[in-house]
């Protein structure tokens, strides 16, 4: 049975070869983006990291700025909309740039600090 409703939608974050992280995308954080997001899915692109505590990668999703913060906590995603990334925050972390909350990873997310680069990050729905 899966625990995806209305306003939460179950995916995996997949380091390719490498770990599968459970996530949850949350419409009632950003309505419009997540909904523009889960219509793109399945996506996935090349690991690239911002200082040690936050891990992304670059999309062709092209959305607005919606209920902008710029205060993470480990574990949230968010969506750059300057560049189309989706972001993963491993700490808690204030950035520089404006970002979308959209949704938060599931356990092992330390797992994602072994990210190198040439890695490809995928994201899908989970459909076990």
């Amino acid at each position: 049975m899966s625990t995806s409703s209305v306003s939460k939608k179950q995916l995996v974050l997949e380091i390719r070869g490498k770990v599968k992280i459970k996530c949850d995308l949350k419409r009632h954080l950003s309505p419009r983006t997540v909904g523009i997001i889960l219509r793109s899915l399945p996506l996935e692109g090349h690991a690239h990291q911002l200082g040690n505590s936050i891990f992304y990668f670059e999309t062709s999703i092209d959305s607005g700025i919606e209920r902008s913060r710029s205060e993470f906590k480990k574990g949230d995603i968010a969506f750059l909309p300057s560049t189309g990334s989706i972001c993963f925050f491993t700490n808690d972390v204030t950035t520089g740039k404006i970002m979308t909350p959209i949704g938060e990873l599931g356990k092992n997310i330390d797992v994602l600090k072994d990210v190198k680069s040439g890695d490809v990050f995928c994201i899908y729905e989970d459909v076990a």
